[in-house]
């Protein structure tokens, strides 16, 4: 097998568009004003049509360009979360996501969109979720075409956003350790962590080929580690553990890696095609209604990826 690298927008060092403002859109006041109009105005269906944006919807009209073709991430800024209940909060990220993909259900209840916060669920048990605990999360791809996370409240210390261009990690690793690249369009066992027989195993590649020369990476390190669980999975080979450990390397690499500290009405999409993202850990303030909250939402721009189960 010759693996070779892809060219693109989707390439992108941290340390070369750190300084940039390229990747970030501020809302005016008449977009904000355009947003709060629409939340109050909203039915119980949200829908693009349902919630107008006439000034604002070209601006994520052209934000979702920049996921799909360019580099791959947009920070929206000035979301005016402040004032607002939970539920609006909710109604004003469907109504923005709406702008930009189709909503794809999550979880067990298959909900529109999912609650980041500490529940106090122990992040070395295997079924816990990334979003339950305040724990560092490694670098890792959601499984849609696009995730958003809208900041509601910042955690009182840490809890950084940090991403990084999967595209640049996956040339790196074809120039510097070809045989090593080799092994990740081959199928890797995965966990579900929806229980512990065997339908919350499966595999897949964490690299597939795309129409285009283009390149999608589903990479988790925490649930390929946790997939090692399942009574018929095998361990991993040393080839498996070096390709591992040279990917955790690499995302972990000030070159490659940007990170971002996501504030009240900081709305941040990710395409996971082309971008892997981490959580540093947390401290929460003590008191409920100041603890670290975001709302996480699933898109799809074109079709489902391979495995949307999570």
């Amino acid at each position: 097998m010759t693996i070779a690298q892809v060219l693109g927008p989707g390439e992108w060092l941290g340390a070369e568009i750190r300084d940039s403002d390229a990747w970030r859109v501020t809302l005016d006041e008449g977009h904000r004003q355009e947003v709060l109009a629409a939340v109050h105005a909203a039915p119980g269906e949200i829908t693009r049509e349902s919630f107008p944006l006439p000034t604002l919807g070209p601006v994520l009209r052209g934000a979702r360009e920049e996921l799909v073709d360019g580099r791959g991430f947009v920070l929206i800024q000035g979301v005016p979360t402040e004032g607002m209940s939970e539920r609006q909060c909710e109604i004003a990220a469907l109504g923005l996501a709406c702008h930009v993909g189709g909503i794809v259900p999550q979880g067990p209840d298959q909900a529109p969109l999912m609650h980041v916060r500490d529940t106090g669920a122990d992040p070395v048990q295997a079924r816990t979720r990334s979003y339950e605990h305040s724990g560092r999360l490694g670098y890792h791809s959601d499984p849609t075409d696009i995730v958003a996370l809208l900041c509601v409240r910042p955690a009182k210390a840490g809890g950084l956003s940090a991403i990084v261009s999967s595209v640049a990690v996956h040339n790196e690793m074809v120039r510097t350790r070809p045989g090593l690249a080799e092994l990740l369009y081959l199928p890797w066992w995965h966990d579900r962590r929806t229980g512990d027989g065997p339908d919350s195993f499966f595999t897949k590649p964490i690299c597939v080929p795309r129409a285009g020369g283009r390149l999608s990476v589903s990479y988790g390190p925490d649930y390929l580690r946790s997939a090692q669980r399942g009574a018929h999975v095998p361990p991993f080979t040393h080839a498996q553990e070096e390709a591992m450990d040279l990917l955790d390397r690499l995302t972990n690499d000030p070159r490659f890696a940007l990170t971002m500290d996501l504030r009240a009405g900081d709305m941040q999409f990710l395409n996971n095609h082309v971008v892997l993202h981490s959580r540093t850990a947390y401290e929460d303030h003590p008191e409920p209604e100041r603890r670290r909250h975001l709302l996480r939402l699933w898109l799809t721009i074109d079709a489902p990826r391979l495995e949307t189960t999570a």
